[in-house]
């Protein structure tokens, strides 16, 4: 089992991350219950009842578009989708930079959530999800922008993995991306890495601790995308496990429950060539020169 126990916090977070959640009996991944969890948990950044799962109807006819998710959307969307695909967006980097009074924090103590900032030779991973009708885009437009001062751009997604068996074939997608700007009022700007996390291991909203909200994105990462290093990310997941150790606060009073397992499409399981996230670092000038 992988506990925090003992004397001295890790210098660096555990290799098997996912233990904390698995072996260290910190909620239940079992698919058995995880049917169950959709309408037990009231531990999630939307606060209503719409499904973390794809919808199997047919929902074709109904107009279409994809939503990009780089924060909570990564482990909790909150509302029916019909496909969802790993992947990135160029120009970006995700950044601890957006405060939360709505989900993560109060008024009096604001919590901190991702947004992106431009970064012209940036690369930021997530997720796009396929979404047909309105009743989703109205769930996020009332959870991103009313609730947590967002604005909306469209920019390019790419799969992680390019197949014949894809709906991008390989090929980049306009995708929605929901991102907080400093003009908005919950805008926190810039901070040391150690002032973000201490404010983030000591913050709590309606939707629960704000470290499940890292520390779930940051699991995200480690298991969906195991070869991308997200510098920011990582050392706040590693600062915050250890002021959470300081503190000698149970881990699993943080996390509270697990959220649906996402189904991800099946193509996702497919071995990638071992150089693809490295070619997605590097700019696209570079990659024309170098013929990738």
């Amino acid at each position: 089992m992988a506990h925090y126990s003992g004397h001295q916090a890790p210098t660096e977070v555990p290799a098997h991350f996912k233990n904390l959640f698995t072996d260290g009996k910190l909620g239940d991944d079992d698919d058995s219950n995880n049917n169950n969890n959709n309408n037990n948990n009231n531990n999630n950044d939307g606060n209503n009842d719409q499904e973390n799962r794809p919808d199997n109807g047919n929902n074709d006819s109904h107009a279409a578009c994809w939503v990009f998710g780089y924060g909570s959307l990564c482990w909790y969307p909150g509302f029916t989708y019909t496909k969802c695909i790993t992947g990135y967006i160029r120009g970006y980097v995700r950044r601890f930079w957006q405060g939360n009074v709505t989900h993560r924090g109060t008024e009096e103590e604001p919590g901190r959530v991702a947004t992106l900032v431009e970064d012209k030779e940036g690369i930021t991973w997530g997720c796009a999800y396929r979404i047909t009708g309105s009743t989703a885009l109205e769930y996020l437009k009332q959870r991103e922008c009313t609730l947590g001062g967002y604005a909306t751009l469209e920019t390019k997604f790419f799969p992680r993995v390019a197949s014949h068996d894809t709906p991008f074939s390989g090929e980049a997608v306009e995708v929605m991306v929901y991102v907080a700007t400093p003009e908005n009022r919950h805008w926190l700007g810039d901070a040391p890495l150690a002032v973000i996390a201490e404010q983030i291991a000591n913050c709590r909203g309606p939707s629960g601790h704000n470290a499940e909200y890292l520390l779930r994105l940051a699991l995200f990462m480690h298991e969906e995308i195991p070869g991308v290093r997200d510098e920011h990310l990582f050392e706040l997941e590693r600062l915050v496990l250890e002021e959470i150790y300081r503190k000698e606060i149970p881990l699993s009073s943080v996390m509270g429950r697990n959220p649906d397992r996402i189904r991800r499409d099946s193509h996702e399981d497919v071995r990638r060539p071992p150089s693809f996230e490295f070619t997605s670092r590097i700019p696209e000038t570079k990659l024309r020169c170098l013929n990738i």
